[in-house]
Formats: structure tokens, sequence, C-alpha cells
């Protein structure tokens, strides 16, 4: 095995230290200390989300015409302004977008787009073009440049499953796993020399991991929920990335996701379920945080690997390209950047993309994580309209 392959395993020696009982029950809060501070926390919607039935183009006649068995009700539809509205599964983001803390960006995705989950998803996680393939993700890279010793927790990934999206040249995340493995393998292997250098580095990859693990305990230890969230894994998964926000841990960069959006059968049931199970640990997460006076310095953004497309299959949608990223906090404008989706110009039945994700990126990277997106090789220019 090689160095990479090793340094892809360093995460499983965290794993799961977040689900530890005995944290359950710690008291205090502490809140970020600066602007320096400020973070973001991602929501990767697996699966393909139907951007077209999230954020909804209820006022053109070609949405109602191409989805006969799929389209939304129009008196269903909530939040209607300028054309546009919720799945009525998002009230609670409706309330997010009315207090002007949420922001849509239409029409987002890439040139010459992938169809395939994997492929997508790793054109999204590593930024590359359609094209062009790399071993280390954004913000991976991000936090090679960011950090100028190893930070184990520079970026957590709260998650069954590394995400590409983290990893870089050095081991600067931490992915929150199976505590029965944490227990076993970063106590008892990391401290153990061997023969083989490469599984010594890999274990002295592992200790300075479960350094970062005490930084994490210590976090959970300073803070409590303060509000109820859902008992889905999304809700558990928020409720701990914000318990970590209030304890201080100082990590600029969080990560989860939530399966389950390929809807290409009985989608109209599936995606309100999947939707629901989004709008309530999104909306507990913002109220704990917004609670806490935090919501300025956190942005949480919600997006997928592509969207469906526009014509119905009969009970389901199929592969698309283009969709809606959503933006919440982080003094957000709460508009919608971009314009509503064209249903009469499209290229072989898929949205034409306006907004290149890279370009999204390159504003959180300058306005939120003040950093410079070209040194990690993003040159789409930045978008203006999303940050105050």
């Amino acid at each position: 095995m090689n160095r990479r392959n090793f340094l892809s395993l360093t995460g499983t020696f965290t794993g799961g230290l977040l689900v530890l009982p005995d944290f359950l029950h710690a008291l205090g809060t502490q809140p970020l200390q600066n602007q320096k501070d400020s973070c973001v926390v991602f929501i990767q919607l697996n699966g393909g989300n139907d951007g077209l039935n999230t954020y909804i183009p209820f006022d053109h006649p070609g949405y109602y015409d191409l989805r006969p068995h799929i389209a939304i009700a129009k008196n269903d539809i909530i939040g209607k302004s300028n054309g546009m509205g919720w799945h009525p599964a998002l009230k609670n983001w409706n309330t997010i977008q009315q207090n002007g803390d949420l922001t849509v960006i239409q029409n987002v995705g890439y040139p010459s787009p992938n169809r395939s989950h994997f492929r997508s998803q790793e054109i999204w996680q590593t930024a590359s073009g359609a094209q062009e393939y790399l071993t280390e993700g954004w913000l991976g890279r991000y936090l090679d440049l960011q950090c100028t010793t190893t930070q184990p927790t520079g970026g957590v990934n709260i998650d069954s499953i590394d995400n590409l999206a983290l990893r870089g040249k050095e081991p600067n995340s931490i992915t929150v796993k199976d505590p029965a493995r944490f227990r076993s393998q970063a106590t008892t292997e990391a401290s153990q020399l061997s023969t083989n250098p490469q599984l010594d580095f890999v274990r002295k990859i592992a200790s300075t991991v479960v350094e970062g693990a005490d930084d994490i305990r210590r976090a959970i230890a300073a803070s409590q929920t303060e509000v109820s969230y859902p008992t889905t894994a999304l809700g558990k998964n928020l409720e701990w990335i914000a318990r970590l926000i209030k304890g201080n841990l100082h990590t600029h960069v969080y990560y989860t996701s939530q399966n389950g959006y390929d809807t290409h059968d009985n989608q109209k049931s599936i995606h309100q379920n999947k939707l629901k199970e989004l709008d309530e640990a999104v909306f507990a997460f913002y109220t704990e945080i917004k609670r806490a006076g935090l919501l300025s310095q956190v942005t949480l953004v919600v997006f997928s690997e592509f969207g469906r497309r526009v014509r119905d299959n009969g009970n389901g949608t199929d592969h698309g390209t283009a969709a809606p990223v959503f933006v919440i906090g982080g003094h957000t404008t709460g508009k919608v950047v971009g314009t509503n989706p064209n249903l009469d110009n499209l290229d072989q039945g898929d949205l034409k993309f306006e907004t290149d994700f890279r370009s999204v990126y390159a504003t959180l990277l300058q306005q939120k994580l003040q950093h410079q997106p070209t040194s990690i090789g993003i040159t789409q220019a930045p978008l203006s309209g999303i940050f105050r």
C-alpha cells in the first residue's frame, strides 16, 4: 500500500468519538472568538437532487408540460416569489428565506457535465474540469496551505466514509466513524513501531489524529445542545457540528452528507421524505446557531453532484445537469443569484448551467475563509450577490 492510501485510512482512527455517551450531558458554551474563527459547513446531497422540484419554477408553463407525473401542484408550493417557490416539505427553509438568511444560486453546474454519480461527485469534490483528474480535494488543498503544521481537526467530516473534498497532501482533517475501532486501534496500534516504514508512517499520522481527538473532546465538553433536533442521521450529524462550533474547536471546514436523492422511481414520495428530513435538520441547526449569536460567522452550503432531467420518466427523473446551490447564514444577502431556470432553452433535455460551481467555491474561499482561490487552482471568478 502506498503513502496516499495510508493517508486515506487515518480518519478511521477517530471513528465515532462523537457518539460516546459520556459527552451527552456536558454543560456550558463558548462562542467563536473572532472573525478568523468563521467556518463553512457543507451538506452534500448524494444521488442528484432534483432542483426543479426543490426550488420550483412554477410560473413557467414548461414545468407542468414536461413533468405531468411529478410536478408539484401550484397550490401546494410555498413562499412564491418572482415565479419561484419551495417544495411544501421545505416550510422551514421558506421561513429562513423570509428572515433574509438564505441565498439561492440558480443553475449551478460545469461545462461538459458528467452524469455518473461517482465521477460528478469527484469533479465537485476536487474542483476539477470534466476531463481533468485530481487526487486531492479542493478543501484538502486549501488546508495544506492554511495549516502551517499538521492539524488533524483543520477539517471535520462527520460521516460514515471519508470525503475526497478534504483529502490533501497532509492529513489535516478527521472523519468521525466507529468508536470501537478508535478505542482499540488508536490506543494500541498508533504507538507501536514495526519494521515496516510505511506502517510506522501511518501510525505516526494516527497519533496526531488522536491528539486532534482530544480537541474534539474538549469542544464537546464545552457545549450543549439547546434545541430539539430530529432523530435522523443528518439531524444527529448537524447537532454534533453545532456542538463543535459552540465548543470553539477552531475548525474552519465541516462536512456531512445526506443520501437518497437518486429518484428514478417513486420520486414524489421519496423526494418529499428526503426534503422533510433536510428541512427539519437544517432548521434545528440554523436555530441553534442563531440563538448562540453565531449565524454571521457560520455559513451553511447545501449542494448535490447534479440535478435531474427536466422531463420526467413517468414516475421519477433521470440524471441531469445544473441545479441550485443553497447558502444559509454567514451574512448572506438572502437574494436569488442568477436567473430562473429556462425550460425553453435546454441542452438535449437538460438545463444549461449559468454559474460554474467553482465560482461558488471561489466566493467561499475569498469571502469566508480569507484565502486566494487561485492558490489551489480555482481560476473562476468569485460571484457577487451572495454575501453582504
